[in-house]
């Protein structure tokens, strides 16, 4: 039997996640601003030793293929670009809750580490084939991030699949997200805003974890950002990387065209993009982890 989550659990539930590192939250209060310069990143990363030695391995490793070491940490972030390096930090310091099975989803541990990373790549793409004013590196970080809250509600869903689903069904106008609070009170975006808020993450990074299925209720100076997001999320489930049993079972905001221009062929350039895009770079994170 699902049990409902106060609002004081939620709490306690966000409060036993471990903190981000600090390079990894300097990094993404750093990537978040506009005017930010690669220059900060490189100053960063050369004053962290573990990361370093992290990127000069990934750099260096089979899936990149390069002829010639690479041994100054300014190439190696100057070639992989600011995401990876993003990747890199998310993914060492909150790497377990990308990798836990979410058996409320009855989805297989790594799965929404590979859901997040493609819709990562896919509001990176979004916002680069469309050519909208905001940062494809910062649509990159938030798709990474936007679906953290599912790690913490997924245990408190176990065995509410089916419920799920024929509440979706039975009820007009419901998608997964209803069926999440209605079962367990709060929906895997408002658990990973609780989360952001107690990361300290940037508050644009928080406005699309929370508004990511919603994009029209993010703040206005966020809701191009929130709107590349809802389409990277929805492109990689298209491509068949979901978390399990609610994928595709939410609502396409019709409107985003109000916010992106995007035709037809662009989406199925990007979904052909992101597949190319996703081999290389889960290839070489995932290469970097093994003696981890």
């Amino acid at each position: 039997m699902v049990q409902q989550i106060s609002q004081e659990e939620l709490q306690k539930i966000v409060k036993s996640v471990p903190m981000l590192s600090p390079s990894a939250s300097q990094l993404l209060q750093i990537t978040a601003q506009a005017d930010h310069d690669l220059v900060d990143v490189v100053k960063l990363v050369r004053n962290d030793a573990n990361l370093t030695a992290r990127v000069l391995k990934i750099i260096n490793s089979a899936a990149f293929g390069l002829a010639n070491t690479i041994t100054s940490i300014d190439r190696a972030i100057s070639y992989l670009g600011e995401r990876i390096i993003v990747g890199i930090a998310v993914g060492d310091s909150a790497g377990k809750l990308f990798e836990k099975e979410l058996s409320g989803y009855e989805s297989a541990d790594g799965d929404l580490w590979k859901h997040d990373l493609r819709t990562a790549i896919a509001a990176r793409e979004v916002v680069t084939q469309s050519g909208v004013d905001i940062s494809s590196e910062l649509a990159f970080t938030a798709g990474l991030l936007h679906d953290i809250g599912k790690s913490l509600i997924s245990d408190y869903l176990q065995g509410s699949v089916t419920d799920a689903i024929e509440m979706i069904t039975t009820e007009e106008g419901l998608d997964y997200l209803d069926a999440e609070e209605k079962m367990v009170g709060f929906d895997h975006t408002q658990a990973g805003y609780e989360l952001a808020k107690a990361w300290q993450l940037p508050e644009e990074l928080a406005e699309v974890i929370l508004h990511h299925h919603e994009p029209a209720n993010a703040k206005e100076e966020y809701r191009t950002l929130a709107y590349a997001v809802h389409l990277g999320d929805n492109i990689a489930m298209l491509g068949g990387f979901g978390t399990g049993s609610d994928s595709m079972r939410y609502k396409l905001d019709q409107n985003y065209t109000d916010y992106i221009k995007i035709g037809p062929k662009t989406l199925a350039t990007i979904m052909l993009n992101v597949d190319i895009e996703f081999e290389k770079l889960e290839g070489s994170l995932k290469s970097s982890g093994e003696e981890n």
